[in-house]
């Protein structure tokens, strides 16, 4: 059950350096410390299970089924037209309204977890359904015409004919998006014309037909166990695939993106200012955040944030030895050419150096170390330009390599132990080893647990001699400043009604970024509002729990049990992470659902 917005705001703004709330906060916010439930499943549990099993089979036909990395697998990219858009709402709104039929507190524990994703993830489907965020299907850096390829090629002859099947599905597939962004044009609801500058150049690898286009990358590694003139077979006809529908269908969309589409996107940047606006964004607040807080709440947690982690840095500064002011050490850092990489391999040397570093202190910091490794790989090179400074996956974790004069290598150790490991790249392998779930929920993920996670393993850092100096120590505080300005910007731009400028000079006085990675994280909010919030919501919820555990557990708080109690379950929404969180606290430190093959007790022993 969510806690209301006014307790949460309370127990949130109280959590300032770290210190945990009173016992009072804590249960007027509607925390529990058990996870109430029969011994043995029940009628409820068999209700709840068939829905979520019908629902998960209902969405494969819908979409599809994904393989490693979330490419599409099938002979069918999924239909996204307005009536079918319907339909789909129909029925997840007839799940939700089943799904309340059945009595949370008649549920096993494990199927309340499964209740309370199960929920979040209809909803929010249901949610961008019912505001129609189909008829703005990309945002600054996310867009629908560059996630149609895998970055290797398949292992059967089967997947090939199902992948050239996919491709000759390419036209109908943007004919359907564009009549969406035609209507999202009629009535005002589109991507923000300042977001979308630039984007069309995403598209433009995929409009040549030559070898160098994405679509055949598949084709140029065919697998030796495929006969070769079956793979000469297969190549014909995904040639054919390419130069006669793939191709003209990238023409095509680009000469819509170019003529009619951003030049008549909408000059107003605010989510408020959309139709039905104000519902609008609080519905995108709750859907990413998993919480009910208002605009005004988050507005004034970011500035909380903000003033405390300014009083950080300016004590980090003066470790530094630096006897300027803030504005000048920030030119500094973005300036001087010692924060920077010569070439693209220097700066993945660092990367890889951190990632080792964090290796080393794992058997420190977390019970259940999973098998699977990731690499670190550069962000390809279409996307790069428009990308992020780096992101996790479980293949490899991206770091980008593109304008080098703007990827500072002080920042570079909080963006790696958060997108890499112990982050993002972590994570994904630890899912690759989670007991048996239902599909729907493996599937499932929230920003609040996934990137609040991330951003805690930067604060960690700080115990595991992550940051060798005070530029990089400062570095981890202009990453956290980041997320915790996003709350005031992302509130102010889509609540307050700030114009971009106003949100690009809060980022250069708060935030040592470059320029370059200024404008693309302003411009990423203004195209995907709600989205950022739930970074900083989910680090304070971690940390918070983590100073009661502390207290209340003293010499019995293990740091790795208690991070296995965050990883083990898994992603789900806030509130029902503080209920798990909670009931490990109140069985005195111990993991109550352990997995097979914890190292946990092993370890004991050599706790730090």
């Amino acid at each position: 059950m969510p806690v209301s917005r006014t307790s949460l705001f309370l127990t949130l703004s109280l959590v300032g350096a770290g210190a945990a709330p009173s016992p009072l906060l804590a249960q007027s916010a509607g925390v529990t410390t058990t996870l109430p439930a029969p011994a043995a499943d029940g009628p409820a549990d068999t209700k709840l299970r068939a829905l979520y099993e019908a629902e998960w089979k209902w969405r494969q036909e819908q979409f599809g089924s994904s393989g490693r990395g979330g490419h599409a697998r099938g002979s069918r990219l999924p239909a996204v037209d307005a009536r079918t858009q319907a339909t789909r709402l129909a029925y997840w709104n007839d799940v939700l309204k089943q799904l309340d039929a059945i009595p949370r507190d008649q549920l096993s524990a494990e199927e309340q977890i499964n209740a309370d994703v199960f929920r979040a993830v209809v909803s929010g489907y249901a949610t961008d359904i019912r505001y129609k965020n189909y008829e703005a299907p990309f945002n600054a850096d996310t867009f629908f015409w560059t996630g149609l390829t895998p970055r290797e090629g398949f292992e059967t002859a089967a997947q090939y004919r199902d992948y050239i099947a996919r491709m000759r599905d390419v036209p109908r597939y943007f004919d359907e998006q564009i009549t969406n962004m035609r209507a999202g044009l009629k009535r005002g609801f589109t991507v923000p014309k300042v977001a979308t500058i630039g984007r069309d150049k995403t598209a433009e690898p995929y409009s040549v037909a030559d070898d160098t286009n994405p679509f055949w990358a598949p084709f140029a590694q065919m697998p030796n166990a495929i006969p070769a003139a079956e793979q000469a077979q297969l190549q014909q006809e995904g040639r054919a695939a390419l130069n006669d529908l793939v191709v003209p269908a990238y023409a095509k969309l680009l000469r819509f993106l170019r003529t009619e589409y951003i030049p008549n996107a909408r000059t107003e940047t605010a989510a408020n200012k959309l139709p039905d606006g104000d519902a609008y964004y609080q519905a995108m607040i709750e859907k990413f955040t998993t919480l009910t807080l208002t605009p005004e709440q988050i507005h004034a947690i970011g500035l909380k944030e903000v003033a405390r982690i300014r009083a950080e840095m300016e004590a980090t500064k003066t470790k530094a030895g630096f006897t300027g002011s803030m504005a000048e050490f920030m030119t500094f850092l973005r300036t001087d050419p010692q924060f920077y990489a010569k070439t693209p391999k220097e700066l993945l040397a660092n990367a890889a150096y951190t990632a080792k570093k964090a290796d080393y202190q794992l058997k420190h910091v977390i019970g259940f170390l999973p098998r699977y490794r990731h690499g670190i790989v550069p962000v390809p090179p279409a996307l790069a330009p428009i990308y992020t400074g780096g992101r996790g996956g479980l293949e490899a974790c991206q770091m980008n390599t593109y304008n080098l004069p703007v990827r500072p290598l002080y920042t570079l150790p909080s963006l790696v132990v958060h997108e890499c490991t112990p982050g993002h790249s972590f994570q994904a392998a630890l899912a690759l080893e989670a007991p048996a779930r239902p599909e729907f929920r493996k599937q499932a993920g929230f920003s609040g647990y996934g990137e609040g996670w991330a951003l805690y393993m930067e604060w960690l850092g700080t115990k595991t001699g992550i940051y060798e100096t005070p530029y990089e120590d400062f570095g981890r505080l202009t990453y956290e400043m980041w997320r915790a300005a996003r709350l005031v910007v992302d509130t102010g731009l889509h609540h307050y009604g700030w114009p971009r400028q106003k949100a690009l000079d809060y980022f250069r006085e708060n935030v040592a970024l470059s320029e370059h990675e200024i404008t693309t994280e302003i411009d990423r909010y203004i195209a995907w509002p709600g989205q950022a919030l739930a970074y900083k919501l989910g680090e304070i919820q971690i940390r918070r729990q983590r100073a009661e555990a502390e207290a209340k557990l003293g010499v019995k708080f293990d740091q790795r049990i208690f991070h296995d109690v965050i990883l083990q379950i898994g992603p789900v929404p806030l509130p029902t992470l503080e209920r798990a969180v909670d009931a490990y606290i109140a069985a005195g430190g111990r993991n109550l659902n352990p997995w097979p093959r914890s190292v946990v007790a092993e370890q004991t022993a050599s706790a730090p």
